[in-house]
């Protein structure tokens, strides 16, 4: 076991608190400064993850919540690589999605939402990176949809994204979306980051090289996370 702790973020990648275009922001800011906690030995050295806890349909949202039936939708694969700071393969993380259907609504008791629920679309996967760092999941590009800020902004396509490392303190939420989407640049939401560069690494490439004739689009998002606490020496590039 690792008593070296994990990287702090990088604060002035984030939001500023309160951005007054996104209406949730004024109530939702933090009020007081930000605590630093300390990382505990659990923190950092579990759960640990087996490829005997997933079902083998978890990647596939086609199929994993139908019954007998497909989802209804414009049929993607999203695949990609999961690397530390230093290029390096992260094996073994554990990641989940969630996504609106192929009309805009999740499957939720408080989405109002007009458009129908796809019986056979649940939204929901997982799957782990391989020895690689490599992961991908079949599933229906979800449909924009309005929310209830400045009376009615659209929110772009987007998946919701959950990676699990060793370790609970590993574990990073976000949201990425698809290239060529005009909304994009009108969301509030992703409005909220100010670096042009930050926004576009949001944001999953076309893969016309891995689509699926007659089946499917591809996309192609990698995650890079920031890796261990560690010098890089150029003789100990698998570090030290």
């Amino acid at each position: 076991m690792s008593n070296t702790e994990y990287y702090r973020r990088d604060r002035k990648w984030h939001p500023a608190p309160i951005v007054p275009n996104y209406k949730s922001t004024v109530l939702r800011n933090p009020q007081r400064p930000l605590l630093s906690l300390p990382q505990s030995a659990v923190d950092m050295a579990s759960p640990v993850f087996g490829q005997a806890k997933l079902d083998p349909l978890d990647h596939d949202l086609i199929l994993n919540y139908g019954t007998g039936a497909e989802a209804v939708g414009e049929r993607i694969v999203v695949h990609g690589r999961v690397l530390d700071q230093n290029a390096r393969p992260v094996p073994g993380a554990l990641i989940e999605i969630w996504q609106a259907n192929a009309g805009g609504r999740y499957r939720h008791v408080r989405d109002g939402y007009l458009a129908a629920i796809d019986p056979n679309f649940g939204g929901c996967g997982r799957v782990l990176t391989d020895a690689e760092g490599k992961y991908a999941f079949r599933t229906i590009k979800p449909g924009p949809y309005p929310f209830r800020n400045n009376g009615s902004d659209w929110r772009p396509a987007h998946i919701h994204i959950s990676i699990f490392g060793a370790a609970f303190a590993q574990r990073l939420i976000t949201q990425f979306y698809f290239e060529g989407d005009p909304l994009i640049a009108k969301c509030p939401i992703v409005n909220t980051i100010a670096d042009a560069a930050a926004i576009d690494m949001l944001v999953a490439k076309l893969d016309l090289e891995n689509q699926g004739p007659y089946d499917h689009l591809t996309y192609r998002f990698d995650i890079v996370l920031r890796g261990r606490r560690s010098t890089f020496f150029e003789n100990r590039p698998e570090g030290n």
